[in-house]
């Protein structure tokens, strides 16, 4: 593997800004996260706080029990009872097959970053990844792009699920799920490595319940060796350590929608656009109806004292709901606002590990954790990747592409310009004289046919189109066969685009970690560990 790092515009104009530390950024966080002074100051900030680190040490021990282990794990959990311990933390929906590239890179930011940190700051830090199972968009994560016939094809997991239960809840149907992951790895072609992908994948399922658990196996199967801790955030288990962080949260739920508006307020003044939607009745938090399972948010009305789920269909009065709180934490969960809190209320959290939409929305909390007396935690930007077949590299070479380019803009614009050259104009001249006469013919007939036969004129307009439809059919068959012609220039073009910029989007959106997996085997993980990343903001672009 080679490395090499670019810095490319990015499509979240925040994002770049807080990377490259604009000056108007520094004042909407409490640390700047790519100084080292911030790390130390944060350090000295949670000596200040008291965690429940043996309860949560207990809780992730018994909740990683049924997954896969290693001393490496075991070691983390020794760690997070250390007074002196802190974690970088991150997290993601729990995507099918570990849903899109982003959630690796996530996973690898966390993990990388905090042996980075344990090394310069000489505490304990712990890598934890937050599954976001309390989620219930099922959408977002059942299914992966997949390549067919040259072509990037959504395949979804064949379970429909029309409630919105929270993705824990969601059980798979194992035999339905192994023949629809087997036919996934089949798609990407027979190598070495398939057989023992396909055994791992099984292994998974055979051991799983829900979309969390599957998700869950194969992420500790694959970082086990590297003491990542995780937890569900959907579990039931976690919600009981959460049960005191909620009742304070509904003590102060007009004050934290009131401090979110304020702050929107704030940054719109300085021409921000706001990220998080709410109002000054939004609860920032869920309730889940155990019977109908779905997962309702809930408005708070202050005069009545009353949240009132936004369906309409169920209403507790504020006794009411610090009860359930108390007794009952399991039906509670959070929402954007207030996800942020309950993470730092539960760990001593060194620095957040955030995609570029994340870093946004943690701008406009900023108050809400003063309010609690509080400091949000240095935001680090995760580690954006691209990842680069030797056949790509190689077609690119061979046209002439420049990566940044192709990174950034695809190859679009590169692919007319060779089509462009291998034209010959003079048929399109030669289209456009017969186009231009015949309307101009046909418009004499028309001059004629009013004065003679003016019941005919309808008939003689769909004759007009009927030919110059022909016209275009003949263009459009002479382009056909100059991409015949050329067509393995062509995909050439088409599968660097595929493979580098999918549908116009970022590599990570799109491609899924099993096609590598499929390609270079289960090590794979390993060597892109060992690869030298920088947190930085720059593209990591790694050439396999």
């Amino acid at each position: 593997m080679e490395m090499v790092n670019l810095f490319l515009p990015s499509t979240n104009q925040f994002a770049t800004d807080y990377s490259t530390g604009n000056s108007f950024i520094r004042p909407l966080f409490h640390y700047q996260f790519h100084e080292t002074e911030s790390y130390k100051q944060r350090i000295k900030d949670l000596e200040n706080i008291s965690f429940k680190r043996e309860e949560l040490a207990d809780y992730i021990g018994e909740y990683m029990s049924k997954f896969p282990s290693s001393n490496e794990v075991e070691t983390s959990i020794s760690k997070l009872r250390n007074p002196n311990s802190v974690v970088v933390i991150g997290g993601q929906q729990a995507g099918i097959l570990t849903g899109p590239l982003y959630s690796i890179h996530k996973i690898l930011s966390i993990i990388l970053f905090a042996k980075q940190k344990e090394a310069e700051l000489s505490v304990p830090v712990v890598p934890v990844f937050w599954i976001a199972g309390e989620d219930h968009d099922y959408d977002e994560v059942n299914h992966i792009f997949v390549e067919k016939g040259n072509q990037l094809e959504k395949s979804i997991y064949p379970e429909r699920v029309l409630d919105k239960r929270m993705v824990s809840n969601i059980e798979i149907k194992k035999d339905d799920l192994t023949s629809w992951v087997t036919d996934i790895i089949s798609s990407y072609g027979e190598t070495e490595h398939t057989k023992s992908l396909l055994q791992f994948v099984e292994a998974s399922i055979d051991k799983s319940v829900t979309f969390v658990d599957f998700f869950a196996h194969i992420t500790m199967s694959l970082f086990k060796n590297y003491g990542l801790l995780i937890v569900d955030s959907g579990d039931a288990g976690l919600r009981k350590l959460e049960k005191e962080y909620f009742i304070n949260q509904i003590k102060n739920t007009k004050d934290i929608a009131e401090k979110v508006k304020k702050k929107q307020k704030e940054l719109e003044g300085i021409g921000m656009t706001q990220t998080i939607v709410i109002n000054n009745t939004c609860a920032n938090l869920f309730y889940y109806d155990e019977v109908s399972h779905e997962r309702i948010l809930l408005d708070y009305h202050s005069e009545q004292q009353q949240f009132v789920g936004a369906s309409g269909v169920i209403s507790f009065s504020y006794d009411e709901m610090l009860e359930i709180a108390s007794e009952f934490p399991e039906r509670l969960s959070n929402n954007v606002v207030t996800r942020p809190l309950m993470q730092e209320c539960l760990f001593p959290t060194l620095a957040f590990i955030a995609g570029p939409g994340e870093i946004a929305y943690w701008a406009e909390l900023k108050e809400v954790f003063e309010h609690f007396d509080m400091k949000m935690p240095p935001i680090v930007p995760r580690l954006t990747i691209s990842l680069i077949e030797r056949n790509v590299s190689s077609d690119m070479e061979e046209l002439g592409l420049e990566l940044k380019d192709v990174l950034t803009s695809g190859t679009g614009k590169h692919k007319e310009l060779f089509l462009e050259s291998n034209r010959d104009s003079s048929f399109q001249v030669l289209f456009d004289q017969t186009r231009e006469q015949l309307v101009k013919n046909y418009r004499e007939i028309e001059k004629k046919t009013e004065l003679h036969y003016k019941g005919m004129l309808p008939l003689l307009e769909k004759n007009e189109n009927l030919l110059l439809k022909q016209i275009e059919f003949m263009e459009n068959r002479l382009e056909l066969a100059l991409l015949q012609k050329h067509e393995v220039v062509i995909e050439k073009y088409n599968r660097i685009e595929r493979k580098l910029k999918p549908a116009g989007s970022p590599q990570e959106r799109i491609w899924n970690l099993f096609y590598f997996l499929n390609l270079y085997g289960l090590s794979f993980i390993d060597e892109l560990l060992k690869q030298p990343y920088l947190f930085d903001g720059s593209h990591q672009v790694v050439k396999l």
